[in-house]
């Protein structure tokens, strides 16, 4: 694979990613960060919720924006920033998209922003934010 350099981005340059959350899913990425809050984990304590069932750990589904973003950044981009704001629960068999957009490129760092959303099938936002990503150069490598 070719590495990607700041010359290859374009401004409203896209890219997506679509998975369907599974019971796996969420119980690795429990085990993985440890985090066993029983609305994730505990069908029995998730029924007495609003959410009336066990929904998907939002980092968990705000990770999915990766592999969009690494199409077009990576191999030669490297993580700044995120940010996401959680919209709408995602539950065990819904099938999300997620998106990266980029929206802003630096003039005078090699530093570009993208816009990124994560949508269920029934098209909802359930999670909107943006990623800072560096392109690394020749230059940082020899450095």
């Amino acid at each position: 694979m070719r590495e990607k350099t700041f010359a290859d981005i374009q401004l409203g340059q896209k890219a997506t990613f679509t998975k369907t959350i599974t019971e796996a899913d969420i119980i690795l990425y429990a085990g993985l960060t440890g985090d066993f809050n029983p609305i994730h984990v505990d069908a029995e304590y998730a029924r007495t919720t609003r959410f009336g069932q066990r929904i998907a750990h939002g980092l968990l589904v705000a990770g999915l924006v990766q592999p969009a973003l690494s199409e077009i950044t990576t191999p030669g981009g490297v993580s700044l920033h995120y940010e996401f704001n959680l919209k709408a629960p995602v539950r065990i068999g819904d099938t999300i998209t997620a998106e990266a957009e980029v929206i802003h490129i630096r003039q005078d760092k090699p530093i570009v922003t993208l816009a990124t959303r994560c949508t269920n099938q029934r098209g909802e936002v359930v999670i909107e934010g943006k990623a800072l990503i560096y392109m690394v150069s020749e230059i940082d490598r020899q450095a």
